[in-house]
C-alpha cells in the first residue's frame, strides 16, 4: 500500500468521524431545544416514574418511546 492510499483513506475516516460527531451535536441542540418548549407550554414533566396499568397502557411516560421493563404501578391504598 502506497502512503496516497493511507492518507485518503485516513481523511475519509477523518471526515465521517468530524460529520458524524457535528451532526450529532445539531440533532442533540435542535430537538431538545423543540421538545423543551412544547413540553413546557403544553404539558407538566411527569410526577413519577414510568410504570404500566392493569389494562397494560404506560402511565407517566409523555414520549412515543417505552423503557423495558418497567414495573407495574402500585396502587395507593
Amino acid at each position: 500500500m502506497r502512503w496516497s492510499d493511507s492518507a485518503k483513506g485516513f481523511a475519509v475516516v477523518l471526515v465521517v468521524t468530524v460529520a458524524g460527531y457535528l451532526s450529532t451535536t445539531y440533532v442533540d441542540h435542535r430537538f431538545a431545544a423543540l421538545e423543551v418548549s412544547s413540553d413546557a407550554t403544553t404539558s407538566p414533566p411527569p410526577t413519577s416514574s414510568a410504570c404500566v396499568g392493569e389494562d397494560g397502557r404506560w402511565r407517566n411516560w409523555p414520549w412515543a418511546n417505552v423503557p423495558m421493563l418497567s414495573p407495574a404501578c402500585r396502587h395507593d391504598r
